[in-house]
């Protein structure tokens, strides 16, 4: 009976040194951290969240969640425009596109938003103005990365 017992220790800390000998990219890993306040150029719209990353081998599945916040008080008749928030991200030949955009009119909430993406080295995030019934954005800010895999 002794030596069943034993045998079964022996067995578990063999199977406990051989799991704990595989590199940690052998199995998914991952992250999350916060982004943000983004601002636009005049601070009347802003934008944050959390970026999550999976990595599992060589690819990558990036989770963007954030809340977008209309901060302009005036009225469109005065003015007035509402927040626009712009995703961009990059593969990793460092080519660019547009991922996600939302725009948000609703002094003085915010609108949630999420959306996820495969395989890119960087995303970057830029918050602007918008009128109500455009397209083209205004008084953006500045381009702010919130990920990027050469950090890892």
């Amino acid at each position: 009976m002794f030596k069943k017992i034993a045998t079964g220790l022996v067995a578990i800390a063999a199977t406990s040194a051989v799991a704990l000998s595989f590199p940690a990219a052998a199995s998914a890993s991952g992250y999350a951290d916060s982004w943000g306040p983004v601002h636009s150029k005049n601070h009347l719209a802003m934008a944050k969240g959390v970026v999550g990353v999976d990595w599992d081998h060589d690819s990558n599945k990036v989770r963007v969640n954030g809340r977008l916040y209309d901060l302009d008080r005036r009225t469109y008749s005065q003015g007035g425009k509402c927040a626009y928030v712009k995703f961009e991200a990059s593969d990793f030949d460092h080519d660019w596109s547009t991922v996600y955009n939302r725009k948000y009119c609703g002094f003085p909430r915010y609108q949630s938003f999420r959306f996820v993406e495969h395989d890119v080295s960087s995303v970057r995030v830029k918050v602007c103005q918008i009128n109500q019934h455009g397209t083209f954005p205004v008084k953006c800010g500045q381009w702010r990365y919130i990920y990027t895999a050469e950090n890892e």
